[in-house]
């Protein structure tokens, strides 16, 4: 079978097709037949080798992959040969090894998929997954309005639409007109440029000086601190990420100067869940649910062949993609 792997970390060049016999299942263990695999920034981390929880080199890229069951080991019982269903990597041993025609894994991994849902939809839901968990992550706190930079982005997507159905007002930041379309479609309420020395002003213009219940930033930089001070009274900033680097200036002397709101940060990462699989697996099964029922939709997908793996790195490298990027065996 063909599989995308690479010996060592580095660029899109690193990434090789190569070809390894069909797995066979031991007990236990079921092996899915791939129709669609999702591409997107955790495969990234992984090629350059600098995510957190990588996988032993050499590596096989790839977090979620939806097929079809199409062998079953010795003691299965939950599923059998003709399910649908979709692959997440926060449900294996290791992150990856999703990119490639056929994957065997515990018969307890995968999540059954209905028939509403396409395959090449099922790869988003792990973002639909993650966004619960960001809006979780609150300490339920009463919420009005959040704030989403970068909104036309995969896991900001998700964020949108989740809010966006629990009744909140989402406004959302986008660097281009293409963006901020887009942005616009997946049901954010207003859009606004995303410069951190304009963003709290706009902020607050739109929120009529009240500003925003919680603020969820993956890009760190100057813009967390116009972050911090777009937030209302006992707001909170949730950083999931910091593609910009750490945030800049003095992060405590901020949330000083800015007492009375009594602000809060917190930190997020889905591994803080990489040990509760009750509620790691609840907040698939609610992505499945919601996505089944029409609440949300994945995002457009733009389909790309296995072996294409290093032009899909190639995109997810220059960020000026808008939807799901996805590889089809």
């Amino acid at each position: 079978m063909k599989t995308i792997q690479l010996q060592a970390p580095g660029g899109p060049e690193v990434l090789e097709l190569v070809d390894r016999p069909l797995p066979e299942p031991g007990a236990g263990h079921v092996r899915v037949s791939a129709r669609a695999i999702g591409a997107g920034g955790p495969d990234v981390l992984i090629r350059n080798g600098t995510y957190k929880w990588m996988p032993p080199l050499p590596a096989v890229p790839g977090n979620e992959l939806a097929g079809v069951v199409d062998a079953v080991g010795d003691g299965v019982t939950r599923l059998q040969v003709g399910d649908r269903v979709l692959v997440s990597a926060r449900e294996l041993p290791y992150r990856g090894g999703c990119y490639a025609e056929a994957v065997c894994v515990p018969e307890s991994a995968p999540f059954v998929l209905p028939p509403s849902i396409g395959f090449d939809d099922a790869v988003s839901l792990g973002n639909f997954q993650l966004a619960l968990a960001l809006l979780a992550s609150n300490g339920h706190l009463p919420a009005q309005c959040i704030l989403v930079p970068g909104a036309a982005g995969g896991v900001a997507t998700a964020l949108v639409q989740i809010a966006r159905a629990r009744g909140l007002r989402v406004i959302g930041t986008a660097s281009t007109d293409a963006k901020r379309a887009f942005a616009l479609e997946n049901g954010a309420h207003d859009v606004i440029g995303g410069d951190p020395r304009t963003l709290t002003v706009e902020v607050l213009r739109l929120t009529g000086g009240r500003g925003v219940d919680l603020a969820f930033d993956h890009i760190g930089g100057a813009l967390f601190i116009a972050c911090l001070r777009a937030l209302a009274p006992s707001g909170m900033a949730v950083s999931y990420n910091i593609l910009g680097g750490p945030p800049e200036g003095d992060v405590f002397g901020e949330m000083r100067q800015l007492l009375g709101r009594s602000l809060a940060i917190r930190t997020f990462s889905i591994h803080a869940l990489d040990a509760d699989a009750v509620q790691r697996r609840g907040l698939m099964e609610e992505a499945i649910r919601l996505m089944a029922s029409a609440r949300v939709r994945a995002p457009k997908a733009t389909c790309f062949k296995l072996d294409d793996a290093r032009r899909v790195h190639e995109l997810l490298d220059s960020g000026g993609t808008l939807g799901k990027l996805v590889l089809h065996p």
